[in-house]
Formats: C-alpha cells, structure tokens, sequence
C-alpha cells in the first residue's frame, strides 16, 4: 500500500474515534477538499444497511416502545439542546445541566454539539447562497439532505463560530470524542435487551432486536428527520415572513420533528425559543421547554417579539401557498458535490443576518 493511501486510511480510522483529528491533516487544512471519503464514513453507511436487520430479529411491542421512546428523546435533545440552546442561545441554563443536555444530543449520533452549533450558524449566515451548505435551492437534494454531511469540507468543527461554548473544557472534549456517547447507548441498549430476553422472556425480546429497533432504526429515522428540515423545509411548505430565503413552514415537519417545521418562523426570528408562533403551530419542544423553566432547570426564555403577529409584517396569504420553482431546464440531481460556485470560493459577506 502506497504511504499516501495508508495515511488517508490511518487517518479516516482515527477520525472514528477522534473528531479533532481531521483538523491536525493536511486534509483537513485543504478547506477546498469536498469529496466523500467512505471510510471515514462506514459507521454511518452501516448504521443505515444495519437497517434491514428488523427483518431478521422480528419485532415486539417493547422492542417498538423502545425505539419510539428513544426517538422522541433524542428528537428533543436535538431541536431543544442542539438547536435553540447551542445555535441559538434561545434560554439561559447551569453548566452542569449544560453539560447533561450537551450528552443528551450527542446520543444522536449527529456529531459534537460545538460542530452541529458551528455549522447551524453557519447556515444562517449564507442561508441559500452558494456558501450554505446544505441548500436545496443551490445544490442537490442528496447535498442538502445528507452528501454535506459525508463532506471532509465540513468534518472539522469550526470553533471560531462558537467562541460562546468553546471556552468549556468539558463540551469541547465532548465535541472531540463525540462518537463515545452514542456508542455508550448502543451498548446499553444491546444490554437492556439482554436483560429483558433472560428476565423477562414473556416480552419476547432479545438483545439484538432491541439493538435493532432501539438505536439503529430509531438513530436513522432520526437523522433524516433533522435533515429534511435543511432540506424539505426549504422547499416544500408555506411562507408567512420574507426572510431572504426560501425557508418554508410546515405542519407535517412539525410534527415529524416536535416543532422545527415552523422553519419559516425560525428563520424569521431564529433567537426564540418558540418556533410555533399561534396557538395551533405545534412546537412540543417548546412545551418541554416551558416545563424545564417551570422546574427551574432553564431560564431567560427568549420570547416571540410583538411583531410578528403584525399582519403589515407577514405576506399575504395569497402568496403563501407555493413550492420552490426550480427550473425546468434542470434535471434532478443527487450528487454529493457543492455547487460549481462554490467549490473553490470563500463565504460571503454576512449580508442582515444576524447569528445569535
């Protein structure tokens, strides 16, 4: 094996364990570099093959139970922690009980909080410009979806966008080791499952179908949940505020995420800890939240300001109701690769936008 194949795969397997890693190569300071490099990504790629193991290990209801429960928690730590906290700062809350939430979003498997927060406020600098990266409007849907993702141009965690967080040792070596977690709740999980087939055998579940249906089902279902925000939600939906972009708001996405499909509303006022802004916009993670205030765990709910129930600040029903028009010369692509303007560019300037 010739030595620079051997270090890209020396360093991709250390990229497995240390996030930091990537950072410290040469290919990680070439922030040109946009390609896929399928060995870092395995873990990924076999937790979706892993999939296709439900068909093997059958099912039961707890195993099912497991899996939901598992999701909903996690869907939480996401919006609520990953999301209005760490992006947005939208409430105020201890160091220790950061520090609990920041794990909690972590057994996502959707990479560090200080990585997902950088890139977060990134996307809101250049939301759907060529420099945002994962744009349907200016890449694939596969880009926008999950190819950003897979992309060395956006593995190493860009800290100078969280100077706010990166000051504490602790969330900075959980950024770094951020596998650890999940791999923490597979194990557990697997466990539990063991557990459950010898204690309780009337259940009729084992240690593998509860691994199947519990982590690697729920964890991918998961994923593409958050990721069709960045990618559905700028395309699909309805528009009450111009905001710049094409961010859209949508029930069914609300649903499906426990209220980041208001991504219209977010985009307008992307501080609140609110995103459903009338009473029938379903934001359940906004419900938590108020309770966690309720408990005094959080504080400093950032509130939805007065004028965006100004009528003379929305747009016109009228023009609320349309799909994204894409041009009609462009076939549907599902290449992982940046827009051509953008592979060897630089970001723009911030423009309005403001990141919180």
């Amino acid at each position: 094996m010739k030595p620079e194949i051997r270090a890209l795969v020396a360093s991709a397997l250390i990229q497995w364990f240390d996030a930091d890693h990537h950072a410290r190569t040469k290919w990680g300071k070439a922030r040109d570099v946009d390609r896929v490099n399928w060995l870092r990504c395995l873990p990924f790629v076999l937790l979706h093959i892993g999939c296709l193991g439900i068909f093997l290990v059958g099912w039961s209801w707890t195993a099912i139970g497991v899996g939901a429960a598992l999701y909903l928690i996690r869907m939480f730590a996401v919006t609520g922690i990953y999301h209005r906290y760490f992006s947005h700062r939208a409430f105020k809350t201890s160091r220790a009980a950061q520090m609990v939430f920041a794990i909690m979003g972590a057994s996502s498997a959707q990479r560090g909080p200080l990585w997902w927060a950088a890139n977060h406020r990134h996307h809101h600098r250049a939301s759907d410009t060529p420099a945002d990266p994962h744009s349907p409007v200016h890449s694939s849907f596969f880009r926008s979806h999950a190819g950003w993702f897979m992309s060395t141009r956006y593995y190493a965690t860009q800290y100078h966008r969280v100077r706010d967080f990166a000051h504490f040792p602790e969330l900075v070596w959980l950024n770094r080791f951020d596998k650890a977690v999940p791999a923490a709740l597979a194990l557990l999980v697997y466990l539990g499952g063991l557990a459950l087939e010898y204690g309780a055998p009337y259940l009729g579940v084992t240690g593998m179908q509860l691994f199947v249906w519990g982590f690697v089902l729920s964890t991918t279902v998961l994923f593409h949940a958050t990721a069709s925000i960045n990618s559905l939600a700028h395309v699909f939906g309805r528009k009450r505020y111009e905001t710049g972009d094409e961010s859209r708001n949508s029930f069914w996405l609300a649903l499906l995420t426990l209220g980041e499909g208001w991504h219209n509303n977010h985009h307008k006022h992307m501080g609140c800890a609110r995103q459903g802004f009338y009473w029938w916009e379903i934001d359940v993670t906004y419900y938590v939240l108020k309770f966690l205030a309720w408990l005094g765990i959080i504080w400093d709910l950032k509130p939805v300001p007065h004028t965006a129930y100004d009528p003379a600040y929305q747009i016109p029903l009228a023009s609320m109701i349309r799909r994204h028009p894409r041009s009609s010369e462009r076939a549907p692509s599902f290449s992982c690769q940046a827009p051509r303007d953008f592979q060897s560019s630089k970001p723009g300037p911030d423009g309005n936008r403001v990141v919180l």
